[in-house]
């Protein structure tokens, strides 16, 4: 009947196709990596209620650093935008998409990163699928570190220039492949500011000392940061003394900067002007909704009018990491809210956190291929909404939980 799905025509092509398909799932399940998507039916923010009668879930798990996403000013900012400007612009930005809100967002962007101009996208991952195509040709080098997110190594792949893969974190290595891309006529170097599997923070400072030596630039992907890292929550740029030696930024608007969608690129004007003209998912995506652009803009006015949410983070973070670690847990990274319980086996890691939701407190479990074989983890994000009495609650069901499962003595 009507709107009932419809099967596929029964081809020797199709069928083989489900079979590969179902052979291909059914691998998955069996080595402990499926990933349930689990059912919200409440907004974002500390405390959940989730789809089939879970009440008072707490939540361990969203990028939601600052609690922007559902701070009553910003969805106030966001319900105006629509009333407005409307639901959507039904357009890409250069024919009919681009209204005053999203050109005085832009300006907002680069005066809060202390740059000249900034562009935006749909999300952090077009704009790092579409900068390194418009910016790099094959007389240019680009050196990327090893764990950099899936979204700078696609972006990375679509570029002709030539490509070096330096060790993670390593300075030694990372010079070396300065050294021998010395011969091309532009470098540059590309690495997330603070990486989200492992909650470590790239060692800018280094980085940026060696592109000087070796006149590259320096590029970094700053979702992880931007809005909590840093005295007034500029990144890690700020955060580590170099923001006058970062060339270029790229970072979400949908983390903790109301956490809705959308993602920028801040850097030199001439550069956000090329992205205008060249940069493909720019040019070929809708512009941003209105409430998005409006939920953004407040949070930045909510930052720069005050440094106290982003330095809230701080004293939360150390609790959790200090008591987890007292409790016998290994926890990746420092001093960063996503705080990565290292457990190694992937299917520990998917009980664990089952177990932690039948607790009452809502994780996920990180396996092969969002994170290396044989270095499963549950990642833990802290939010600045989070009270002692959240985060102590949550290192008491781990504890339980591990000692269950064998994770803990």
């Amino acid at each position: 009947g009507a709107g009932s799905p419809r099967a596929a025509s029964g081809t020797a092509a199709v069928v083989q196709l489900r079979q590969r398909l179902e052979k291909e799932l059914e691998d998955i399940r069996g080595a402990g990596t499926w990933k349930n998507e689990r059912v919200i039916a409440s907004r974002q923010g500390p405390h959940l209620r989730l789809a089939g009668g879970g009440a008072g879930i707490l939540n361990f798990c969203a990028n939601n650093y600052l609690g922007l996403s559902s701070h009553p000013e910003v969805i106030r900012a966001a319900v105006e935008a629509l009333e407005k400007f409307g639901a959507g612009l039904s357009s890409v930005r250069f024919i009919c998409g681009t209204q005053s809100i999203h050109k005085d967002l832009e300006e907002k962007i680069a005066r809060f990163h202390q740059r000249e101009d900034a562009i935006l996208y749909a999300s952090c991952f077009d704009a790092n699928a579409g900068i390194f195509e418009a910016l790099l040709t094959p007389e240019d080098a680009v050196l990327s570190d090893e764990l950099n997110h899936a979204s700078i190594i696609d972006g990375i792949r679509l570029c002709k220039a030539n490509k070096y893969r330096y060790k993670h974190m390593d300075m030694q290595d990372l010079e070396a492949k300065l050294q021998e891309a010395q011969k091309h006529r532009l470098r540059l170097v590309a690495t997330d500011g603070a990486f989200s599997m492992d909650g470590d923070i790239a060692p800018l400072r280094e980085i940026c000392q060696l592109a000087q030596k070796y006149d590259a630039l320096v590029f970094i992907d700053e979702c992880h940061a931007t809005g909590f890292l840093g005295p007034n929550g500029r990144g890690t740029d700020e955060l580590l003394g170099v923001m006058d030696k970062v060339t270029i930024i790229n970072s979400t608007l949908g983390k903790a900067l109301g956490g809705a969608a959308g993602g920028y690129t801040t850097g030199p004007k001439p550069l956000i002007d090329l992205l205008r003209q060249r940069s493909r998912p720019y040019l070929f995506s809708n512009s941003l909704p209105p409430a998005v652009v409006g939920c953004a803009s407040k949070a930045l006015d909510l930052l720069m009018e005050s440094n106290a949410i982003a330095q809230s983070m701080a004293a939360k973070t150390q609790r959790f990491r200090s008591k987890m670690t007292a409790a016998g847990f290994t926890i990746s990274g420092k001093d960063h809210p996503i705080c990565p319980v290292m457990l190694g086996d992937a299917r520990l890691a998917a009980v664990m956190a089952e177990d932690m939701l039948n607790r009452g407190i809502y994780v996920i479990g990180f396996s092969y291929p969002v994170v290396p074989k044989g270095k499963a983890r549950i990642r833990v994000q802290i939010s600045a909404v989070h009270s002692d009495e959240d985060i102590d609650r949550c290192v008491e069901a781990f504890t339980e939980v591990g000692r269950k499962h064998g994770a803990l003595p």
